[in-house]
This record gives structure tokens, sequence and C-alpha cells, in this order.
């Protein structure tokens, strides 16, 4: 293989295509018979399959880098990094030189510069008099786009600097989400990009002097201490709002440094207070509350899944609960999945299964009969004909009350016979049922052998002073996940043991320690090329997404419109799909399997691939994701309308919103009502949508607070026969409160609307 394609490929961090390919003799002949299998049955990697062949063919022409392919699908949403490049008093230089020799320049400068680009992995976008436009993150998306480009721009000026002429260059780069897309009319369309950063980086080209690269905070940010240069302020930028954090950049530093890590690989402070705590509940028979704080990526559910392996050591039994942000359908709800848990319920179980459970439950004296009515609603059953009045008659508290006594009652009971560890993740999507729940728990396990550990983000801690005030006097922990050292990283990249030292420590510099980082890199280290990594997960998943077939891809981004967990029958019906299996996904962690569904191997991969799509393309998905629960779940019917834009959302709450107060779901019913009310339109169905909300507060106790919902609707009425319903619904309030006076007063003026409309139903 001749030496400048071996060292170009070496370049795209495919080094282990170039040993094999050149253990096996393998070269341009030999093309046409390579197959994805023969690359399987050699341990390659099929992603950048495309990009070697192209430059193993090229072994008997010009071994300079290519343009890589230009896709020919729909436009997407990318994280790219934006390099323009112009020719310094280029004007003058032209009037020395003439027309032909000027020609002849520029053909040279834009031959010299265009190889500098693709040798860094950037595409070229267009030509623009004397100056290129180039991108780093579009077609194709590396984990380090921005230190390309930064690298890029000093091949630029060096270059440049060597042309006979001599020429100076000045530069400015940017980062940011554009739309990249197949751009013009009928006769003529190129690949290009558009967005802010576009614009951005043109005009620090503008401010940057002969010689000089500018950038963007944020890739003087995204590099760290990677990066040389100078911050040179604030500057106006003509077309942004606000000035702009300018850097001027000198280059970029040989090594990688190792920036303070924040993966899970140690530990060694959290792990040993959990092991006391573990001691402490099943010396004493006290428990306690461990809650586990961290910003996104840092590795909480792996440390939970450490203090899971440590108890059950030690003889606990562990039950887990989910909090989804909003992808959660019946019986996916995380007490739900704990009730469950309690009851050794395999995943999926039908209502008949369930039902057994319950029986047993009362049969073996784990619960009181009592708690019966209380277990039907937590196993989401139908209340059978001797309980359906009592549970109907009960106010929203008292069910709220029986729903914690009966968790209650099942973590003692098992707990007596066998230590407990109870989990619930992402807890800063809970909403106040939960919570409350969490409260209950945590004053309940300070008195039996069980320990409670939850997980939150920092962003939307919900445990703030007014929970932990809920709690009592019980015992919570709280372990706040700071950065790991390298060696940490080190450890943690140990589990992948067929890669060399060389590309594994590339990889542990580049994910600056967090895990998800660092996993996905050393996952598929063949096609990631050394350096540090993008400001923002979105590059690596970017760079995951290009790397994957077209039909995985189209998948994930389906899936990624139904939230964190999805249901392959879901996914298929958003993707269009008529048969589709996750294994690749599966294979590359990218999902994972969680009862008879998937869940994302990480919540930022679905964020990142979610953010690929055009909002164009995430409204279609999700209409139709509404179409496919419209008979299956009436709130994650409404949702996905609401995410949609659809006119028909705020309908769809209403309708939602009802289904859950006749099931005495009071809180649900509440959410979906007023949130329907928040987008609603038409003055018709915010009018019904408040309406009910002040209905539904009634139902659940919340008296004062029913009034203002019906005053707000009355303030909303379209016309008398809404205004009568409202102020009915205003009386009832007052009757309840004993304001007899001013319940006569909201009577007497729905009375007078009556008479006068002739509604003999309202009357």
């Amino acid at each position: 293989m001749a030496d400048d394609i071996k060292q170009w490929l070496i370049g795209l961090d495919l080094e282990k295509y170039v040993d094999v390919f050149l253990e096996n003799e393998i070269g341009a002949r030999d093309l046409p018979a390579i197959s994805d299998t023969d690359l399987r049955e050699l341990g390659l990697p099929l992603g950048p399959r495309k990009r070697v062949l192209t430059a193993i063919e090229a072994l008997g022409g010009d071994p300079a880098p290519v343009q890589p392919a230009i896709p020919g699908g729909e436009a997407e949403r990318r994280q790219v990094t934006i390099l323009f490049a112009d020719i310094s008093g280029f004007t003058g230089l032209s009037e020395r030189l003439g027309g032909e020799a000027t020609h002849d320049l520029l053909n040279r400068f834009f031959a010299v510069s265009d190889q500098a680009v693709l040798r860094f992995g950037g595409t070229i976008d267009k030509h623009i008099g004397d100056a290129v436009m180039a991108i780093f993150g579009a077609p194709i998306a590396h984990t380090n786009d921005p230190e390309r480009a930064v690298r890029a721009a000093s091949e630029l000026h060096a270059v440049a600097r060597a042309m006979e002429p001599p020429l100076s260059v000045h530069i400015g780069i940017a980062s940011g989400q554009v739309v990249a897309s197949h751009m013009g009319g009928a006769d003529h369309k190129a690949y290009t990009v558009t967005g802010e950063s576009v614009n951005l980086a043109s005009r620090l080209t503008d401010l940057a002097g002969p010689g000089e690269t500018f950038s963007s905070a944020a890739i003087a940010r995204g590099l760290a201490d990677r990066i040389e240069g100078v911050l040179l302020g604030p500057r106006a930028i003509e077309g942004l709002p606000e000035p702009v954090e300018v850097w001027r950049i000198e280059g970029m530093t040989v090594e990688a440094g190792v920036v303070a890590a924040t993966a899970f690989v140690g530990r060694e402070r959290e792990r040993a207070d959990f092991a006391k705590a573990v001691e402490r509940c099943r010396g004493g028979g006290q428990g306690e509350t461990i809650l586990i704080r961290g910003e996104a990526g840092i590795g909480k559910t792996r440390l939970l899944q450490e203090f899971d392996e440590q108890s059950q050591i030690q003889g606990f039994e562990s039950c887990s609960g989910l909090v989804l942000d909003f992808g959660a359908g019946k019986g996916q709800d995380a007490i739900g999945a704990l009730v469950r848990g309690l009851l050794r319920l395999p995943p999926g179980s039908d209502k008949k299964t369930r039902a057994q459970a319950l029986e047993e439950a009362i049969a073996t004296n784990l619960l009181s009969a009592e708690r019966r009515i209380h277990l039907y609603d937590l196993l989401d059953l139908p209340q059978p004909d001797d309980l359906r009045a009592l549970f109907e008659a009960m106010d929203n508290e008292t069910r709220d009350r029986g729903r914690q006594t009966t968790l209650g009652d099942l973590v003692i009971g098992r707990s007596a016979k066998r230590p407990l560890l109870l989990r619930i993740e992402d807890m800063h999507w809970a909403g106040p049922a939960v919570l409350a729940q969490a409260a209950a728990l945590t004053r309940l396990i300070a008195t039996c052998q069980a320990l409670l550990v939850l997980t939150t983000r920092i962003t939307g801690d919900p445990f703030d002073a007014d929970w932990r005030e809920k709690t009592g006097s019980a015992p919570v922990t709280s372990f706040d996940l700071a950065p790991l050292i390298a060696t940490e990283a080190a450890d943690l990249a140990q589990e992948f043991a067929d890669l060399d030292d060389e590309t594994t420590a590339a990889c542990i510099a580049r994910a600056g320690g967090n895990p998800l980082f660092l996993e996905q890199l050393l996952r598929n280290a063949d096609e990631l090329v050394a350096g540090n990594i993008p400001g923002t997960v979105q590059g690596i998943i970017q760079a995951r997404l290009d790397a994957i077939p077209e039909d995985d891809r189209r998948a994930l981004q389906a899936a990624s419109v139904l939230g964190q967990r999805f249901s392959l029958p879901a996914m298929l019906a958003v993707a269009g799909f008529d048969a589709f299996q996750p294994d690749n996904l599966l294979a590359l962690a990218l999902v994972r399997p969680i009862d008879n569904d998937y869940l994302f191997g990480h919540a930022l991969i679905c964020e990142g691939a979610y953010q690929t799509l055009l909002t164009s393309r995430r409204r279609e998905l999700h209409l139709r994701a509404a179409d496919w629960f419209r008979d299956r779940d009436p709130l994650l019917h409404a949702t996905h309308l609401d995410k949609a834009g659809d006119d028909g959302a705020a309908r769809a709450y209403y309708a939602a919103a009802r289904a859950f107060a006749e099931g005495f779901r009071h809180d649900d019913a509440l959410t979906a009502a007023e949130r329907g009310a928040e987008i609603a339109t038409l003055p018709d169905i915010r009018f019904d949508l408040q309406r009910l909300s002040g209905d539904i507060l009634r139902d659940a106790g919340g008296t004062d607070r029913s009034i203002e919902a019906f005053r707000l609707a009355l303030a909303n009425a379209p016309d008398d026969r809404a205004r009568c319903r409202a102020l009915i619904g205003i009386a009832a309030g007052l009757r309840v409160l004993g304001q007899s006076e001013d319940t006569l007063a909201a009577i007497d003026q729905a009375q007078q609307l009556a008479d006068a409309d002739a509604m003999p139903l309202e009357l």
C-alpha cells in the first residue's frame, strides 16, 4: 500500500483498516469482492467502509484526500464548525498581477487550501471570490470537528505562505447548529449549510487581520487547555443582536491535555459510605435515603448499579423504578414499578397475573385486606364490584394517602424477611405524586431494613427545602458526583482490553473524563480521531449516527421522538418500517432492553438523535406517534400532538383529562387539563379545559384553587351559556367553603343567564 495512502488512512484514525488490509494483501484489485461480511470476519467496523475503499481505489492514481461523498437524503440539523479563509490584500494584488495571473493564482490557492481542509476531514462548501468556505461536521461528523477546523486553519496559513508569490490569509471559525441540505433550483442544487454560525464565521474573517485566525468563544471553550490563543473580548458582529466574545487562535498544543475527569470508575468514598449504610441497615434494622446528584453523563446510573451489586452481595433484594420525561405509558410509572417489584411480578405481567399476585399478597398477610382497594389502583387493575363505590367516594387526598400506606406496608413486609434496596432513577423528571411517595418512603425506611437510593440531575433537582421538610427527621445523605482523576478513567478503559495503549490513551484524553463520552469513544475507537471532543455530546452522537446504516439511523431518530423508553411496535410505526430489529443498536450500546421495551443507552443519546431532526420532520414523526397512541394512551396521544404543534392537541388533552378524572387519577387529569388550556387557541375548548380543571380540583379537595379556576373560566367564557356554567362552578366551591352569601350571589347571576337563554339543564 502506498505510504501516502497509508498516512491518509492513519490521519482518519483508520489504522486498523491499514494493518488488516496489509496483513491480508488487500488492494484495489480486490475491492469488488470485499463485502460487509468479509469486513466482519476480518474484525473491522462497517461505518467508514466507503471512505476506506475510496482510499484504496486511489492506489493507482492521485493519493490526495478526496471530498466526502455528499448524501442525497433529506435535510437535517447538524452541529458543525464553519471555517472561512480569505486572501489578505487581494484587491491590490489582483490589480498588480492582471487578470490571467490572478486567475492562475486563485486556482493554485484553491488547490492547496482545499487539500489542507480535506486532510483534516473537512468539506469544501464553496469558493466565493478569493475565499474558501469549509464545513467540519457535515456531511460526515467527527467527535473533534472544532479541533480539526483549528488545525486546518493553521495549515492554511502555512500553505498560503509557501506559495509563489507568498500569500497571507485571514480566517474565521465558528461552531453551532445548522441546517444541512441540498439547496437550489430544479436545474442546479448544491449541498450546503445555513445558520447563524455561517454568518458568524464570515464576520470573524472580516475582523481578523493578515495571518490571523479569529474564533468564537464556543470554539475556545470546547478545546479548553488544548488551544493556544488570546481572548480579545466582546466584539460587535453585524447581523447579531449581541456582541460576541472573540479569540485570536494561535495554534493547538501538540499533545492532548488531560482534563479533570467526570467518570464513574473509582468513587471510593461513595462506595465506602454506601457500604457503611448497608451495614447499619443490616445490623440495626434502620434504613436511610441516599440522593445521587450529578449532571447528565457523569455516571449516576453506573454508581447505582454498583450499589445494587454491593447490596446483593450482602443479601439485599433490589427493586427499581424509573421516572421518564414524557414517554411513560400506562403501568410504566416509577411507583408502579416498585410495587410490581415488591410483589415479584415478572416484566410485562398481564392483568390476570397481577390480580393473582394481589390475592397472594393478601392471603400470605404481606398486606392487610384493607389495603386491597389501593393495591388494585397501584397495579392498574379495575376495582371489583364490592370496592368500586367506596373507591369512587374517596377524595384525592385519601387515595394518595392510601397509595403511600400500601407501598409502605409492602416495604415493611418484604424488609422483615430480607433487607431491601429501593431505587428510583431520574427524579428530576418526577411530578408531585412521585415526590410525595419518595418523601413518605424516606420517613418509613428509617424504621426498617431498607435503603432508598434516588438519582437526580443537579439541573432541575427537586429535593429542595420543602421536600426535605416533608421527610421529617429521617436520615438523608447526598452524594454529589464530582469529576474523577485520569487514572480512574484509565481503570474504566481497561474493560476494553482489545484496544492498544495508544488508542486507549487518545480516547481517555478526548473524553475529558465524561463516562458517556469515554464509553462511546472506546466502543468505536476505529472510527474516531485522536484529539479533544466537542463541547457538547451532540458531536459524538452525530458521529455515531453517521457511522451506522441508514435504517439504524432512522430507527434511532424515530425512537427519540417517542422518548427515552420506547416499544418496538411504536418505533416501527413512527419510522414507517414494516420490520426492523435493533440488533446493531444493541451491539453498539446505543439502546438497551428493559422489560419488553427498549431504553436509550443514555438520555443524552436520545436527545442527541432528536436534535438532528428538522422541525418539519419532528412534526411529521410526532403526528405518526400521536396516531399510534390514539387508542392506546390518551395522554401520549395528546402529548405528541402538542409536540407537533397540531391544532387538535388541546382537545386531545381534554379527552385525556376526562379519562383520568373518571379513573380518579386527579393529578394526571389536572396536568393534562392545565396543559391543554395553556395551548388552546379556540375560546370554547379553552373554557372547557378551565372548567374541567375546576371540577377536578374540587373533587380532589382543592376547593380554593377550584374557585380560582372557575373564575378564570368565567373571564374567558365565550358566551352566556359558558358564563352560566362557570358561575355554577364558582357557587359549588363557595358552598363547600360555607360562604352562603357569596354562593347565593353566584347562583343568582347564573339563574339570570339561564332564564334569559332558556337553559333547562343549568336551571
